[in-house]
């Protein structure tokens, strides 16, 4: 199978469009299980897509980019490694093995574009400072020009290039490493819930965990059917909680017409 021209302009414009997005429209297309979602879309394999973007999404749990800090773009993993995995024909930890070090790397071209930046910044203090709100606006939309650059140009580059790349690649790539990438693919989304748990009150709620764990692992329940019962829990503890924090006051409590009286 072969990428088409018209295929690797939709991924780029999206990767472009995912900076946008995280300014301004706030529609969640940055999330990797959107990104991988759009990229099976465009490749005509969708159920790759989801695989490899809800698994990347699993290790971006609990991670965000707070003040300005540079976290793993596992999108624009997403955008590159489900289609590649397509092409070559390898299966979903192929391309979560391959999305990891993508990701990464993206966190390099983040600090260098956010850094092409501050150039566009110190014109947008000035600009404050005369109140030239306009000027303000303007400088601000500039910035993501070299924002943009960052996910778009290594998406194309990844995806023109990268057909018969891979292909050589995976001809003279020996079998450990292939299947080193494919054991690292498995364990990546542990890490990610790993990382969630250290942050939620884990022993509060053991025994839903264990529940959940003996659903999946033990009566082979769909994910779908653990996720709506876990919804049923976390309403059922909510409401114990309420009825635990709501106090009844006591008196004397007169029932009748007594102003008519």
């Amino acid at each position: 199978m072969e990428i088409s021209l018209w295929q690797i302009v939709l991924l780029t414009l999206y990767s472009v469009l995912t900076i946008y997005d995280n300014l301004n429209l706030k529609l969640e297309l940055g999330k990797p299980l959107m990104a991988g979602c759009f990229a099976g879309i465009v490749m005509g394999d969708m159920t790759t897509g989801l695989a490899v973007g809800a698994t990347l999404q699993l290790l971006i749990l609990g991670v965000g980019s707070f003040g300005g800090a540079s976290i793993p773009d596992y999108a624009t993993a997403a955008l590159i490694a489900t289609p590649l995995a397509i092409i070559t024909g390898q299966d979903m930890q192929f391309a979560i093995g391959l999305g990891v070090p993508i990701g990464l790397l993206m966190t390099q071209l983040d600090i260098l574009a956010r850094f092409s930046n501050v150039f566009l910044m110190k014109k947008a203090e000035k600009a404050w400072e005369r109140e030239e709100y306009d000027k303000i606006n303007m400088y601000t939309h500039l910035g993501m020009v070299s924002w943009g650059i960052s996910r778009g140009l290594p998406v194309f580059l990844a995806l023109y290039f990268g057909v018969d790349f891979v292909t050589m690649i995976l001809s003279y790539s020996p079998e450990w490493l292939l299947n080193g990438l494919k054991v690292a693919g498995g364990l990546l989304p542990a890490v990610g819930i790993s990382i969630l748990l250290k942050y939620l009150p884990v022993k509060k709620f053991i025994p839903f965990l264990i529940i959940g764990f003996v659903l999946a692992a033990y009566l082979k329940l769909p994910m779908l059917g653990i996720a709506l019962l876990g919804i049923a829990m976390s309403f059922i503890s909510y409401q114990n909680s309420v009825k635990e924090t709501v106090t009844v006051p006591t008196g004397n409590v007169t029932i009748g017409d007594d102003e008519d009286e």
